[in-house]
Order: structure tokens, then C-alpha cells, then sequence
């Protein structure tokens, strides 16, 4: 019978501290993003006049502005979203596949616009459509009228506009990562074939594309669901998000309590679409090892 082999001290001690490896992780992570949403939970539930209770919810569920906002959120989320699908996926094609000058710079150029702040954006729109804009005063100059078309900036389109703008890049970027994985075998020899583009793309490379783009959707619809700055820096009148009204309730109201509400809402709403893109992403990835 083999004796058992004698495990050295040195390996011991460097075994036993790596339980300990994920607790300094673990209490960053309470200390930063526990706590606090624990605080807001909380305060959610603790009316000013003392005690605990959940009638803020059924008074803040009741109001208008809620509802409009919870709509406005979601709608600008899901336009904004099939928006810079839509476009991600035709720029990211066109840069992957299509050869021209400065291909490899603008692939480049995606990765610092992914660390441009959106309020940037939202300036830079303003400089050209704003009522004193480029575009009006070209259209001014040209025609000689008071005022020039362009004035959709502070409707709801304008912050669609400036959602899918600012967002489209987070689409391209896993998409441009996964069409350079993709073999141009498969390409060419559907070429051979007879295929034509619109038939590649849709046989070919949008199922290998799929992943991604659901992994760049789903980032997109969540970051919409919180954005703030964009919101506020177009100066919509009547575009209300939630992000917007907890803004509002908190600093300009002083309602804590409400603002509190609003946000367990938005944070719900955020945790239910991280919940669906697992489920969908998981589902996706099963199919995919099926067919394989």
C-alpha cells in the first residue's frame, strides 16, 4: 500500500491565505454598492413622519408624473436601443468587410469614443442642430429667414437622437470583435456559391453576430434605462425619465422618501433586464452547442 505523500510547508502556507483572497473584494463591494443600495431601500420605506411603511410607493405609483416618466424611460430605452443596433451593426459591417482608407483608424477611434462623456455628445449635437447651430445658420445664411427648420433638439427625438449617437459605439465595438474572429472562408465560398451580399450577411454573419449583439443591446438598454446627463444637457421639455425625476424629487422637491422610491424602481427595472440577458444569452449559447 502507497504511503501518502507528504505535502510540504511551504505549500501549506501558501494554501491557507487563499481563502481569504475574495473577502477584501467582497467587503469593497458591500462598503461601495451594498450599503448604500441597502440605504436607499431603506429609506424607501421610512416615511418622513416616522416608522416604516410602504405607502410612499402606493403614493408615488399614483402620481402622473411617475407614470409619464416610467414611459418616457422606457420608450427613449427601447428606441434608443434598436437604434444603435441598427446602426452598429450596418458601421460595424462596413468597417470589418468593406475595405477603404482609414478603416483601421476609425476602428480605433471607437475605443476613445467609448470614453467620451455622454453630456459631450449631447454639446457637440448643439453646436450643429441647436437654434443658433451650424446647420441653422448655414440655412439663415443661404435663405435669409429669421429662424432656421432645425428645432427637434429639446423634443423627445432629439434625446433619441443623441441616445443613439453616443450609444452606437458600445454596439460596435464587441461587434467589430466578433466579425474579426469570423473565418472569410465561409465568406468566399458563399460567394462561390452565388450568394449575394444581403444573403451572406443574413445566412452567414449575422448568426455568428448574434451573441454579440445581444451582449451589446443589453448594455445599451440598461445604460439608457439610467442615463442622466444626456436628458438633462438636451433640455427637453416634458421628457421626464426616472433618473430625471429621482434628480428632482430629491433636490428639488426634498422629497427623499419619493426619490428613494424611484430609484428601487429604476434599480428593479435594471436588475430585470440583467435577469433576461442572462436567460437569453444562456438559451443562445445552448443552441449554438446543439447545432456544433
Amino acid at each position: 500500500m502507497a504511503e501518502p505523500v507528504a505535502v510540504p510547508d511551504a505549500v501549506r502556507r501558501r494554501r491557507f491565505p487563499a481563502r481569504f483572497l475574495l473577502l477584501p473584494p467582497v467587503a469593497a463591494l458591500g462598503l461601495v454598492f451594498l450599503h448604500p443600495l441597502a440605504l436607499v431601500l431603506w429609506q424607501s420605506v421610512s416615511p418622513n413622519g416616522g416608522g416604516h411603511s410602504f405607502a410612499a410607493y402606493t403614493d408615488v405609483f399614483a402620481q402622473a408624473a411617475f407614470r409619464d416618466a416610467l414611459r418616457n424611460t422606457v420608450l427613449i430605452a427601447v428606441g434608443a436601443t434598436a437604434g444603435a443596433l441598427v446602426l452598429g451593426f450596418f458601421l460595424a459591417l462596413v468597417i470589418a468587410f468593406v475595405p477603404f482608407p482609414g478603416g483601421k483608424a476609425i476602428g480605433r477611434f471607437i475605443d476613445i469614443f467609448l470614453s467620451f462623456p455622454s453630456f459631450l455628445i449631447t454639446l457637440a449635437l448643439l453646436f450643429v442642430y441647436g437654434s443658433t447651430g451650424m446647420a441653422n445658420g448655414l440655412w439663415t445664411g443661404a435663405t435669409g429667414a429669421a429662424r432656421g427648420p432645425f428645432d427637434f433638439l429639446h423634443t423627445p427625438w432629439g434625446v433619441l437622437l443623441a441616445e443613439i449617437t453616443y450609444f452606437t459605439p458600445f454596439v460596435m465595438r464587441p461587434l467589430l470583435g466578433a466579425f474579426s474572429q469570423l473565418e472569410t472562408a465561409q465568406l468566399d465560398v458563399a460567394a462561390s456559391l452565388g450568394a449575394r451580399a444581403p444573403r451572406i450577411v443574413r445566412q452567414v454573419v449575422l448568426p455568428e453576430a448574434l451573441p454579440s449583439l445581444a451582449a451589446g443591446g443589453s448594455l445599451v438598454l440598461v445604460m439608457c434605462l439610467n442615463e442622466f446627463g444626456i436628458v438633462l444637457f438636451t433640455g427637453a421639455k416634458g421628457v421626464t425619465t426616472l433618473p430625471v425625476l429621482v434628480h428632482s424629487k430629491a433636490i428639488l422637491d426634498g422629497d427623499y422618501t419619493g426619490a428613494c422610491v424611484v430609484a428601487v424602481v429604476n434599480i428593479a427595472l435594471s436588475l430585470a433586464l440583467y435577469g433576461l440577458y442572462r436567460t437569453l444569452t444562456t438559451r443562445m449559447e445552448g443552441d449554438r452547442r446543439a447545432r456544433a
